[in-house]
């Protein structure tokens, strides 16, 4: 079985899992591309985060802006305004709580309120004081591959010695800055960040090359849920598979990235996925 790496300054709970931890995306945005604006309401939106627990997602990422293409920048108060009362209502029900935030100010603040992991999409390149707050809370940071804005990102899609190669040292230099922050560098998670300033070439590839990334030494979380390469691979007649359609393909990935030693998923529904991490975890088994 690929060695699953688990970073420490976890909650006990999930410190102890030993299988792949099921991230359950909870956004609070009125466009994201899968669920935008159905969880706009902070009431609804813990309904939907309990939802997911019941059916056995370990964490729920909240997130306030969304990184779809094209998406546009809001202002941090609005972020806030949108992510902290979740977050203080699922702390208060003993959620374990992941924040999804580029920004320091809002990751402290939910850091305060009770959220146990961040996760940066922008990998620390989006505010400055995003590692050195890190490193003061001595939270576990997931640090994504990034290029770019939302509204920019796939015009940096260009890899000429290989996206894998390039990924890999790219995301190398994100820990890097990290750990010269004063992040432990066992508390980092590095994300290949599928669909960002990638084609859906450039996301096969590296689905296929995990052991590269794992060759990093740090433990990896694979977001392909319900993204547009899975939409293309099961086009008919040219007609991209709807986003509401693809969380069957999204269970297939979770298998293969479980089996791969992926330390934890990000998916839309967890349902499918947390049998998804618990066949992975029999079939390489080694206790057998």
């Amino acid at each position: 079985m690929p060695s699953r790496h688990t970073p420490s300054g976890l909650p006990p709970a999930l410190a102890r899992v030993q299988r792949t931890l099921v991230m359950a995306v909870l956004n609070v945005t009125p466009d994201s591309f899968s669920d935008g604006g159905e969880f706009l309401d902070p009431e609804r939106a813990v309904e939907r985060a309990l939802h997911q627990v019941r059916l056995g997602a370990d964490l729920i990422d909240v997130g306030g802006e969304s990184t779809r293409p094209g998406a546009e920048r809001i202002p941090v108060a609005v972020e806030l305004e949108r992510v902290l009362p979740v977050v203080e209502m699922l702390v208060g029900e003993a959620v374990a709580v992941s924040i999804d935030t580029m920004r320091a100010e809002v990751a402290r603040a939910a850091v305060d309120a009770g959220a146990v992991l961040v996760n940066d999409v922008s990998g620390g390149l989006g505010d400055e004081a995003m590692l050195p707050f890190v490193a003061e809370s001595g939270h576990p940071v997931v640090l994504m591959h990034w290029r770019g804005h939302s509204r920019e990102m796939q015009r940096h899609a260009t890899y000429p010695t290989g996206v894998t190669r390039e990924v890999v040292d790219e995301l190398e230099h994100r820990l890097e800055a990290a750990v010269a922050a004063g992040v432990a560098p066992d508390r980092v998670v590095l994300d290949p960040g599928l669909g960002f300033a990638k084609n859906a070439e450039h996301n096969w590839s590296l689905l296929a090359a995990l052991d590269g990334l794992a060759a990093l030494g740090q433990p990896l979380l694979v977001g392909a849920s319900r993204k547009r390469f899975l939409g293309e691979l099961l086009a008919v007649d040219g007609e991209p598979r709807p986003v509401e359609q693809r969380d069957d393909a999204t269970v297939a990935i979770t298998t293969l990235a479980a089996a791969a030693g992926a330390w934890c998923v990000r998916v839309h529904d967890a349902r499918g996925n947390v049998d998804a991490v618990r066949v992975a975890e029999a079939w390489t088994s080694e206790d057998r």
